[in-house]
């Protein structure tokens, strides 16, 4: 019998951190085989899935600028950063059964597809998980703007970004023990209240293309597949959201 989905194609956006876990930079094995699984458990009910993720576990254009390398360069050494957590990514999503495809918006195709849209589309309607590697190709976006993009274009129904906390708050939970939580909320208060949620450039295209937005904390079992399912997980940015006084 085959189980009623709230979405049924999404985009899921990781950072780069989340893959150190306990360690001060690089990948932890553990981390990824526990996004492997929260993955499987709703690449199992036919959800197709496409993936971006950060490089910041290996290296932060923006951050790092002042070391000597210049802003593009930066920016350019963080998209191959990208590549490699995607094809770690990848790998450990075969080990648990899943067939994948790695597309880099920089070529590089003796390791990954180039980034082509309809064949994106494609691998997912053929049950495949695509992950987009190498952000936009450009410096000075994001591959949060990247993931909002890449979510447009193959037509997901939401951008889920998988975060460490609960969801959106006014202020950081970890370091403000009254940091108040905003299950649901309009693009026009992410910006009035300069929530920390993705960079404006994603907001905006989120908010022009009528794209919701969910933010959730990966790190808890199932959170992935109740908000598939339909459960109130999390924050919610969306244009029918109640304007916050």
């Amino acid at each position: 019998m085959e189980v009623e989905t709230k979405y049924k194609r999404v985009l899921l956006k990781l950072s780069g951190e989340s893959l150190m876990g306990d360690h001060e930079y690089g990948i932890d094995p553990k981390v990824l085989r526990q996004y492997a699984e929260e993955i499987h458990s709703i690449h199992s009910l036919g959800v197709q899935i496409g993936i971006v993720i950060g490089g910041g576990n290996i290296y932060r254009g923006a951050e790092n600028s002042g070391d000597g390398v210049d802003k593009v360069t930066g920016d350019h050494m963080g998209m191959l950063a990208t590549v490699i957590n995607a094809l770690a990514l990848q790998s450990t999503l075969e080990h648990h059964g899943m067939f994948t495809r790695c597309q880099t918006a920089i070529d590089m195709e003796r390791i990954a597809e180039p980034y082509i849209r309809r064949r994106a589309v494609r691998h997912l309607e053929k049950g495949r998980i695509v992950i987009f590697a190498a952000g936009t190709g450009n410096p000075y976006f994001t591959t949060d703007t990247a993931g909002v993009l890449r979510a447009i274009e193959i037509g997901a129904d939401v951008v889920i970004k998988g975060t460490r906390v609960n969801g959106i708050y006014d202020s950081d939970p970890e370091t403000n023990s009254d940091a108040k939580f905003y299950s649901l909320i309009s693009y026009d208060d992410v910006f009035k209240k300069n929530l920390k949620v993705m960079d404006m450039t994603a907001i905006t295209l989120c908010k022009e293309n009528k794209l919701p937005l969910a933010v959730i904390n990966i790190n808890v079992k199932d959170n992935l597949k109740k908000l598939i399912l339909g459960e109130q997980i999390g924050s919610l940015v969306n244009g029918n959201a109640p304007v916050i006084q």
